[in-house]
């Protein structure tokens, strides 16, 4: 997959499971401030991820995560390997 698959994979279910406009959707987009992603949407984004990428995502993993950008190289840094 590529970066690019990755990336607008990520912004479909943003969009459709997670009702977030599309336009506040970019690559320096900060998950919480910019998105409105709070502690509950992040449990329903790991689901997603970890079902429709196939690996397990660690907490303490996701504490450097604070961007789209960042989002974006974690998932890729995991599928990658």
């Amino acid at each position: 997959m590529t970066r690019t698959e990755v990336e607008e994979t990520i912004k479909k279910f943003l969009v459709e499971e997670l009702e977030i406009e599309q336009d506040k959707i970019t690559t320096d987009a900060r998950l919480k401030e910019d998105m409105g992603i709070d502690s509950l949407d992040l449990v329903d984004i790991v689901v997603i991820v970890e079902k429709y990428f196939g690996f397990k995502i660690k907490s303490e993993e996701m504490a450097t995560v604070l961007t789209m950008k960042d989002f974006c190289d974690y998932i890729e840094s995991k599928i990658t390997k």
